[in-house]
C-alpha cells in the first residue's frame, strides 16, 4: 500500500511565524535588557499587568523560571525581520 505524499507544511508553518511575530510585536511591550527585573514587578505586582518582551540571560531566565515567574524564550523579534 502506497501512502500518498505529505504536503509540504512549509509555507503554512512560515505563515503562522509571521502571524504571531506581528501579534507579539503589536501586544509586547518591549522592556529591553530590564526584562527580567520587569517581570519581576510584575509578577509581585509592583507593576501593572501587561505582556511584556525583551531580553534575558540564561541565568536570569532560570532564575524567573525557579521563582514561579511564567516566560518563555523567543528568538529576538523586531518589525524588519519580516519578509
Amino acid at each position: 500500500m502506497t501512502l500518498p505524499p505529505l504536503p509540504d507544511m512549509r509555507a503554512g508553518a512560515l505563515t503562522a511565524f509571521r502571524r504571531l511575530t506581528e501579534m507579539l510585536l503589536a501586544n509586547c511591550e518591549d522592556v529591553g535588557e530590564e526584562f527580567a527585573e520587569e517581570a519581576r514587578k510584575i509578577h509581585y505586582v509592583e507593576a501593572p499587568e501587561r505582556s511584556i518582551r525583551g531580553v534575558a540571560t540564561a541565568e536570569e531566565y532560570q532564575e524567573l523560571l525557579d521563582e514561579g515567574i511564567e516566560v518563555f524564550r523567543l528568538a529576538r523579534l523586531k518589525s524588519g525581520d519580516l519578509h
